[in-house]
């Protein structure tokens, strides 16, 4: 079940908040989707070592996330919500950030029918809807976006459960850049990149 509060308003300097989404995950818990504030620092910097942490798919390693400080956050989350351009979702379950996407507007007047998407998530928190929900909102927000006409994203060989999430979202796969990944023992890994038409 979905409660909403609110709906996407575009305000008069077209900035993209994201009010709140409160929805159920599979366990019966309530998860929340909505742009970042202030008091979600702290909680996202835990989560950005976590998650780096748990999969080879995240593009650093947890002793690189020390170059994030909570005045750094504070910036972007300010950025971030000043933007006409691109919005950050934060999911929040049981008052901590346990996930979080953005969505990137192109600009020039030869790309902006095109946006980009990127995706992250606790893996305790795998498998109860949340990537689902933080998909179908970045949708909305590009369906919204007059001119708008593909979604893009990329993902790193080997993470099947991100490729059959993003393929359920309508997502197809149109190119390859080898070797794009260097892990710590050596391993190479191709990234992929993935196209989805926008409907209205």
């Amino acid at each position: 079940m979905i409660e909403r509060h609110g709906e996407l308003g575009f305000e008069e300097v077209n900035v993209m908040i994201i009010e709140d989404v409160w929805f159920e995950l599979k366990d019966g818990r309530k998860a929340l989707l909505r742009s970042p504030k202030e008091e979600d620092i702290e909680s996202t910097l835990e989560y950005l070592v976590i998650s780096a942490k748990e999969t080879e798919y995240i593009l650093r390693y947890p002793e690189e996330c020390g170059k994030y400080t909570a005045e750094g956050e504070k910036i972007l989350f300010e950025q971030k919500n000043a933007s006409p351009n691109e919005a950050m979702i934060m999911c929040i379950v049981d008052g901590k950030v346990i996930g979080n996407c953005e969505i990137n507007f192109f600009k020039g007047i030869k790309t902006r029918h095109r946006a980009n998407v990127a995706i992250a998530l606790r893996s305790e928190f795998w498998n109860q809807g949340i990537g689902t929900k933080m998909f179908q909102e970045m949708i909305r927000l590009a369906e919204n976006r007059e001119g708008v006409m593909q979604i893009e994203l990329d993902f790193v060989e080997g993470n099947s459960r991100a490729r059959h999430l993003y393929e359920k979202m309508g997502f197809r796969i149109t190119g390859v850049r080898p070797n794009a990944v260097r892990l710590k023992n050596g391993t190479l890994l191709n990234e992929y990149m993935m196209i989805r038409e926008v409907k209205r």
